[in-house]
């Protein structure tokens, strides 16, 4: 598979989004009666969709209508929301900032400390409207804050990093232990993020109900410019979904994988899907909801290292209601509205019923999939040429 870089270097090619496209099947599907739903530790969500654990994506208040329609919302717990008693004004801020403040400004608002009764407070608000309640915090506060979370009724606990994996070396702190914190928790736990089928496999082991994979295509995302780092996600997902389906046969455990980023529109999310996801998770799409705090702006979760920031902030707008982005009805052309009804009717057209068929279709190579015909909405920015 590999092709040779240079003089005993190989490298093996890889694949993103926009390289590739889903060939409709035999027969198609009325797509009023495919079943999109996904199924998570014995529960079934209508929508298979996380949004994503960022500051200017999910606060209580989103985290609550996200559940009422059916989706998934995780709340970070090392963010504003738990650091702030009043976080509406240092929301505000960061969207009234300058481009060129806006970097320095959210790493100073990251200093503040973390507050404990903020945990409990914020994971109860969600509870009480009898929402889901899934919260995320990195791994050095995992052990602390998933006790604070479960006592306040959180139902999915998320470890998150920039890469994670079984083998963690560090001289200079304590590592957590994912397999013993795995099995001592009461409710579901999800691990990421990982690209590579061994690591993917390796983090099976842990207990984990689910995986996050993806490492730098987020929206806001730099890592990959700053530390040269990631696979493109068709690639990640194809071969953490191997690893799924090998770790099912081998154990009977059925582990589910969970594309995170690299996805703004339908289109993205259908091929997400297609190369073997079992949900996803987004956070620019839904930035631009009416009830997204970071009022049309959205930054990545490393935006905020106090040396060497990974994110950037940057301006999505606000064009619509959450409901008109996950369910519709679009006012906009480009694919970024009604992401279900978008998935639904894809697999109509590929003749799959559920998306454990979705897993099946058919993909092809086809870097002309953005570009062919579209040289009128190109030159117009208009739908697939913004």
């Amino acid at each position: 598979m590999a092709e040779w870089i240079g003089i005993g270097r190989r490298a093996r090619r890889c694949y993103g989004f926009d390289e590739i496209a889903l060939v409709p099947g035999a027969q198609t599907v009325n797509p009023n009666e495919v079943d999109a739903s996904f199924e998570f530790t014995g529960k079934r969500f209508k929508i298979p969709i996380f949004a994503a654990a960022m500051d200017g994506v999910v606060d209580v208040k989103f985290a609550i209508e996200m559940s009422r329609l059916g989706g998934l919302a995780v709340l970070n717990l090392d963010g504003i929301q738990t650091r702030y008693e009043n976080p509406d004004e240092v929301l505000e801020d960061i969207a009234r900032a300058t481009p060129q403040k806006a970097t320095e400004l959210i790493q100073t608002v990251y200093t503040t400390p973390i507050k404990e009764k903020l945990i409990t407070k914020r994971v109860a608000e969600i509870k009480k409207a009898k929402a889901m309640a899934i919260v995320s915090c990195i791994p050095a506060n995992a052990e602390k804050f998933s006790k604070l979370a479960i006592a306040a009724g959180a139902d999915i606990f998320v470890i998150q990093s920039t890469v994670t994996t079984i083998k963690h070396l560090s001289t200079q702190y304590k590592t957590l232990d994912l397999i013993k914190f795995c099995k001592s928790l009461k409710i579901p736990v999800i691990l990421g993020n990982c690209v590579t089928y061994e690591t993917t496999l390796e983090l099976m082991e842990t207990g984990a109900s689910g995986l996050l994979i993806g490492v730098g295509p987020g929206a806001a995302c730099t890592t990959r410019g700053v530390l040269g780092i990631g696979v493109p996600q068709v690639t990640a997902t194809v071969d953490a979904a191997g690893a799924r389906d090998f770790y099912f046969k081998r154990t009977g455990k059925y582990i589910s994988i969970i594309t995170d980023g690299g996805m703004n529109r339908g289109g993205d999310i259908c091929k997400a899907f297609a190369c073997g996801a079992d949900a996803v998770m987004i956070g620019s799409s839904f930035a631009r909801a009416k009830e997204a705090p970071g009022r049309g702006f959205h930054w990545g979760m490393a935006t905020s290292h106090v040396n060497l920031p990974r994110g950037t902030r940057i301006q999505v707008g606000t064009t619509g209601s959450l409901k008109d982005i996950l369910l519709g009805p679009a006012k906009v052309d480009d694919g970024s509205q009604n992401i279900l009804g978008a998935l639904k009717t894809s697999m109509g057209s590929l003749g799959a019923s559920s998306l454990k068929e979705m897993h099946d279709v058919e993909i092809i190579i086809a870097p002309s999939i953005q570009t062919e015909g579209k040289i009128f909405q190109v030159g117009q920015r208009v739908g697939m040429g913004k």
